[in-house]
């Protein structure tokens, strides 16, 4: 399997990061584009570096890089996850507005009908953006806002952040034991 991963400027970087890591350990392709906010959230939120990240992912890409090969829908790919999501690009895409290799290959994501999972990260949420949201959901694509469950009794940051990362991972079915199923705790 391969996926691309994109990490954009939403709170949250923890998710892209995460991602990453199971995805190595699973050793699942990955290619990573980071947006500048995106990679800024990560120094501002976390402890790891922008090296550390970008050593998780198999491939990466500069955002800029409008020639990478995840710019084309002639390279193969079995989807791609942006996490976290931020506003900006949620409307880059569902407006078809690729100014950013992240928009640009979520939008050939789209037109190859491959699988595209938007970890959106905002709140309170506006009519523009659940326009957008909707918008993309109608197309198929996958709206998964790592909202915290409960009733696996998450102990930690690192429980919540696993849930989401989780829910990312049952869209491609991919086996991983980030939380407990509903009935086995």
């Amino acid at each position: 399997m391969k996926l691309v991963v994109g990490i954009t400027g939403s709170t949250g970087a923890i998710y892209g990061i995460r991602l990453l890591e199971t995805l190595k350990k699973l050793n699942i392709e990955t290619h990573l584009i980071m947006s500048e906010w995106g990679e800024k959230c990560i120094t501002m939120e976390t402890e790891h570096t922008i090296d550390y990240v970008k050593s998780l992912a198999t491939d990466t890409s500069d955002e800029k890089n409008m020639a990478s090969s995840v710019s084309s829908g002639t390279h193969k790919i079995d989807g791609m996850i942006v996490a976290p999501c931020s506003m900006k690009t949620l409307a880059a895409i569902a407006n078809g507005y690729d100014d950013t290799l992240v928009a640009r290959a979520a939008g050939v994501t789209i037109k190859e009908s491959r699988k595209l999972i938007l970890m959106v990260r905002e709140t309170p949420l506006s009519a523009i953006h659940l326009e957008n949201m909707l918008k993309l959901a109608r197309l198929g694509i996958i709206i998964l806002p790592p909202v915290t469950e409960f009733y696996t009794k998450p102990k930690s940051i690192d429980d919540i952040v696993n849930h989401g990362v989780g829910k990312c991972l049952d869209q491609f079915d991919i086996e991983h034991n980030l939380y407990p199923r509903w009935g086995t705790n």
